[in-house]
């Protein structure tokens, strides 16, 4: 049967090149086109339902089609459809973000930087440890440290600091030797035989603290940590973890970013993932859920002491040189406000904690399973780890593509998830799902996993 070249389908393997795909397989194959979307389903352009059981990429927190937000988007494009923040200038709407942003984040984090994607808050995040210790006289101060398995964005800065090959291979990253990488905090995989979670976190700071000293504590000016390491698997730290990771960079001087782009606005629960752990960030970079993606729009907040000093910096050389065009885009703003509006008017956070026991609770059933090794989650966030042999935890043969395998069994369940490497299985369900939402998600990926065990 031959396909009809003015296809959706056709166009898309004809024309457009796709991010994080096997491009030639997907020439082969096609797209699933996705034509619309209602609450927390997407409707394939045959009509077909699923359930986005990833919010679309971590973000849609508020379904696919809530009317405020159309309207605060249609509303701000009739007002002042464009302005910049460039030499003193604001959009009203931007300013007033600002502050509500402040107001939302943890205490201490007193300004907020704009840009478009995690991506280039993370980017920015960099460029303001580098500004801020030439400020302060400590121009070695530079090197930043990433963990194994992190995922802080793909751009040439940030993609640096990712900790995944796959983000890696081919674009010669990392590009900078001042980028530094230290352990991943999951015992399941990284646990010594005999080893406590707590002796586990210890050793974890022990060599933390070990790779600063070797390097020179003048030399290192920043970690970056998400509260949960999202793409790298859903990846929970023992609790213990973030005390002792920030004692040992508050002992030399070294500055914590705490990257909420994926925990942040209520997934774990709390407001931000950094107050699950107890993260006292000097940085924070967050997107995805700010605008429930429905328009890009990143921030960076920053510490009153540091901004400070590069206030006295921009001073000194004339002018603070940074900044992106759509960074604090008017329309983005005025999205992400009236989302900000709608967490607090309808309890989101409530909504997280009213469900996500029974969330995790189907997650857990899981355990038992002979596919998988572990299940690990937070709030409505989760993930299911698969596994050759459950008493050696030893992973399946890559080349099985077991994940990839069960992922294609769920879209012919009705049900989009997402398989990230070592053949881990992420959930990370709208924030708006109801309790039937999450029963309807977890039968259809009984009716998968059934299919491949």
């Amino acid at each position: 049967m031959t396909k009809n070249p003015n296809s959706i389908s056709a166009k898309d393997q004809t024309y457009h090149l796709h991010p994080y795909t096997n491009l030639k397989v997907h020439e082969e194959q096609g797209p699933l086109v996705i034509s619309r979307g209602q609450g927390v389903r997407v409707f394939g352009e045959d009509g077909k339902e699923y359930i986005e059981g990833l919010s679309g990429l971590w973000c849609t927190s508020l379904g696919f089609n809530e009317p405020r937000l159309v309207k605060a988007a249609q509303t701000q494009m009739e007002k002042l459809p464009f302005y910049h923040s460039f030499s003193s200038k604001v959009p009203d709407v931007t300013a007033e973000l600002a502050e509500r942003l402040v107001q939302v984040t943890p205490d201490g984090l007193d300004r907020v930087f704009f840009c478009n994607s995690g991506s280039e808050a993370n980017d920015t995040a960099i460029k303001f440890v580098w500004y801020y210790n030439n400020a302060r006289g400590k121009p070695e101060k530079k090197k930043i440290i990433a963990r194994e398995k992190a995922y802080h964005g793909v751009t040439v800065a940030a993609g640096s600091l990712t900790g995944l090959a796959y983000a890696q291979n081919g674009f010669d990253l990392p590009a900078s030797e001042r980028i530094l990488r230290t352990g991943c905090p999951h015992f399941y995989r990284y646990g010594q035989e005999g080893e406590s979670e707590d002796e586990f976190t210890t050793r974890l700071a022990n060599e933390l603290e070990q790779l600063i000293l070797s390097e020179g504590p003048d030399t290192v000016g920043a970690m970056f940590a998400e509260p949960i390491q999202g793409a790298g698997g859903v990846i929970v730290p023992p609790q213990s973890y973030f005390p002792k990771i920030q004692a040992v960079l508050k002992k030399y001087d070294i500055l914590l970013v705490a990257d909420e782009v994926i925990c942040g606005f209520a997934r774990t629960g709390k407001m931000f993932g950094s107050e699950y752990f107890g993260i006292e960030p000097d940085m924070m970079t967050m997107a995805k859920q700010l605008s429930s993606g429905y328009l890009p729009i990143s921030a960076l907040a920053v510490s009153d002491h540091l901004y400070q000093t590069i206030k006295e910096q921009s001073n000194a050389l004339g002018v603070f040189g940074h900044g992106l065009t759509y960074g604090g885009h008017p329309v983005p703003c005025a999205v992400a406000l009236e989302v900000l509006k709608i967490y607090e008017e309808r309890d989101i956070l409530g909504q997280v904690n009213a469900v996500s026991p029974y969330f995790q609770e189907r997650l857990q059933s899981y355990r038992d399973h002979p596919l998988v090794g572990e299940v690990r989650g937070v709030g409505l966030i989760g993930a299911i780890e698969l596994s050759a042999d459950k008493a050696t935890k030893t992973p399946f043969d890559p080349g099985l593509a077991k994940a990839a395998g069960l992922m294609k069994k769920c879209e012919e369940n009705g049900l989009i998830l997402r398989a990230m490497p070592g053949d881990c299985v992420a959930f990370c369900p709208p924030l708006i799902s109801e309790q039937p939402d999450l029963e309807e998600l977890f039968n259809r990926f009984d009716k998968a996993l059934a299919a491949i065990g």
